[in-house]
């Protein structure tokens, strides 16, 4: 028996977004510690024979702090055998896998990455925002809303000033703030999306501009987990479900007649 560790990426909600090793790599797990934002029907792949431990953390509410974590993987992996960690979105964007393998690599334990599906072009990309477009815009920021300390990241400020498309995650709690930013920096029109749960099949979609987002977001209800997106890609939107319905019909119209 090797000790292991693999962090894996599981994608952004759909479970069809889902690479093919990683589902080789949930297979071949002997123990399995998976986030709050994990699709449970991932956990299918896994062999009966494995051991599911929920390690989740949510707003306010932690189901293990991250210390007790790193101190399970190794425990696991050295009692054990393969520990995955499995990961919403890509481990290593906001998902501190990076920091999980530092910890398991100082207890001589073989640590391997499986990459993920990131939530901050995947969710947008569900819903037809492209992050990038030609005349609208030539780059993007991927920006946590809340820092460690509980604070609003600097680097918002830094892209407010930007003409870049901005992606912030875990931003919900500063909603108020970011708007003021941009504000501040004479974008009260720019278009906002604000996505809840995206590419699952409770996705809520609010869309609207730095002035109106925060209404339409009470209006909606909309919550953590979400995606926000800032720039004038949100105006390039493309109906997906009308195109959907198009490639639909035309199937249909084009099947042989069988008489």
């Amino acid at each position: 028996m090797i000790p292991k560790l693999t962090v894996v990426g599981a994608g952004p909600g759909d479970p069809d977004l889902i690479t093919l090793k990683a589902v080789k790599t949930i297979a071949s797990a002997d123990v399995i510690l998976y986030d709050a934002l994990v699709n449970k029907d991932l956990l299918d792949y896994a062999s009966k024979h494995t051991e599911l431990i929920f390690v989740g953390k949510r707003k306010g509410c932690y189901a293990y702090q991250q210390n007790q974590i790193n101190e399970m993987i190794v425990e696991r992996a050295l009692r054990c055998g393969h520990v995955v960690r499995l990961k919403g979105g890509d481990p290593f964007i906001f998902g501190r896998g990076a920091e999980e393998l530092e910890y398991a690599k100082d207890y001589a334990i073989e640590v391997a990455v499986v990459p993920g599906i990131s939530s901050s072009s995947a969710v947008p990309a569900y819903q037809g925002i492209p992050l990038t477009k030609r005349n609208a815009s030539e780059s993007f920021w991927v920006i946590t809303g809340t820092t460690k300390s509980h604070e609003i990241s600097g680097d918002i400020a830094l892209a407010a000033k930007s003409k870049a498309t901005v992606v912030v995650l875990m931003g919900m709690g500063k909603l108020s703030e970011i708007t003021r930013l941009f504000s501040a920096e004479g974008k009260s029109e720019t278009p906002v999306a604000i996505i809840q749960n995206g590419t699952t099949d409770i996705e809520k979609v609010g869309i609207g501009t730095i002035d109106t987002i925060e209404a339409i977001v009470k209006e909606k209800q909309l919550a953590s987990p979400a995606i926000i997106i800032i720039g004038e890609v949100v105006n390039e939107r493309i109906d997906l479900s009308s195109m959907y319905e198009k490639a639909n019909r035309v199937t249909r119209f084009s099947e042989p007649v069988l008489v």
